[in-house]
């Protein structure tokens, strides 16, 4: 009997000791504080758009020196490797065949004036003549046609002389444009023929100096689509802006201008050709060198930027952002992202000006979690994409 009571007393003070056990838990459990994390609001500041895109150099001009006369090259003027001038002489062809010719034309000029001379004497004695009958109508014609040929026998010979002596000054080659001459390819002695395969000497304009990518055509139409429609600026009025890197890693200190893009587009690669002006004063940049190019494709003037590590993927590998509204309640938000910008994304869709996003402290909450959210300081705003 004693025993029986003694098993219900226990369970009884069970029983009671139950609900006090659940109070204190549910107790405990109203009382946690919202979780804390650093959140930043989103700003919008101008941003500039690049593209850095692989190219070549390629010449402004390049000229190939040929002769145009035959003859034996007697001298050469310049030293390879240097500047040349327009106009400059850089051959000599052996030009006393031509100066011969030059004589013998300038001669018959002289013989044609004599002959000439002569005819015009006879046609003014027969003028008075032949209106007194002196002379017969016949006569005068014949004079008067002598005279006339006289006449044609002149032009005829100063074309020769004219003609003569373009082919004397052709003895002497001359560079066909200005920039830097290459090595010789003809030594003196060599028989220069006017068709010949082979140049004299190449000369290559080397300031400015063209840069050649290749942009993908989307990127392009991309471009001018949000030019149309006001969500970028031009950077400049003119043209854009083109930076280099060279082969080395070293930056081109000399900046350029975008004047140039191709009207097809390149069906095996899908791209345009798009051509840079470089200034190129100290010849550092040679044709045929790869660089990168940056393009500075247009400004962004609300553009929206978000720390890298407050950017997540989802499962499908989307990015997303914690968001923390106005009752301080955290949601995930997919977002779209552009290029980055140092340590930052740029932001195309999915958020707004003003809207907080948690940078710190993300993995401790989940979405629809109540935060106390702090803000957190801002660095130093990070330079524009590479």
């Amino acid at each position: 009997m004693t025993y029986r009571l003694l098993c219900r007393a226990v369970i009884l003070a069970g029983c009671a000791v139950q609900p006090l056990i659940a109070y204190t838990s549910c107790a405990a459990a109203t009382s946690v504080p919202p979780q804390r994390v650093l959140v930043q609001s989103v700003r919008a500041a101008p941003f500039t758009r690049t593209a850095d895109l692989p190219g070549r150099t390629e010449a402004v001009e390049i000229a190939q020196v040929r002769p145009q006369v035959n003859g034996v090259i007697k001298q050469r003027l310049f030293k390879e490797g240097t500047d040349v001038m327009a106009g400059q002489p850089l051959y000599v062809i052996d030009p006393a065949p031509y100066q011969a010719i030059y004589d013998a034309a300038a001669a018959r000029v002289l013989h044609a004036q004599a002959v000439k001379g002569s005819a015009r004497a006879r046609l003014d004695r027969y003028g008075p003549l032949v209106r007194i009958h002196a002379v017969s109508r016949q006569d005068y014609d014949d004079a008067l046609a002598l005279a006339r040929e006289a006449d044609a026998d002149i032009a005829q010979a100063k074309a020769n002389v004219a003609r003569a002596a373009v082919d004397l000054s052709y003895t002497r080659v001359r560079a066909p444009i200005s920039g830097r001459v290459g090595r010789s390819l003809m030594t003196v002695g060599a028989l220069a023929a006017i068709g010949q395969n082979s140049s004299l000497a190449v000369i290559t304009r080397l300031d400015p100096i063209y840069v050649d990518v290749n942009l993908p055509a989307t990127r392009l139409l991309q471009l001018r689509r949000e030019l149309a429609q006001g969500r970028l600026r031009r950077v400049s009025e003119d043209a854009a802006t083109v930076t280099l890197t060279l082969e080395d890693g070293s930056l081109y200190e000399q900046a350029g201008r975008l004047e140039f893009s191709e009207v097809n587009v390149d069906e095996a690669s899908g791209t345009v050709v798009v051509r840079a002006v470089m200034p190129n004063p100290e010849h550092m940049l040679l044709p045929g060198m790869y660089v990168h190019a940056r393009l500075e494709e247009g400004v962004d003037p609300a553009a929206l930027r978000v720390p890298q590590d407050a950017v997540f993927r989802n499962a499908h590998g989307d990015p997303m952002v914690m968001v923390v509204d106005g009752g301080n309640v955290a949601s995930a938000r997919a977002i779209a992202t552009g290029p980055a910008v140092g340590g930052d994304w740029i932001v195309t869709s999915g958020l707004k000006g003003g809207e907080r996003i948690v940078v710190s402290g993300r993995q401790k909450i989940r979405a629809g979690d109540t935060v106390d959210p702090v803000a957190a300081p801002r660095s130093v705003p990070p330079v524009d994409a590479d």
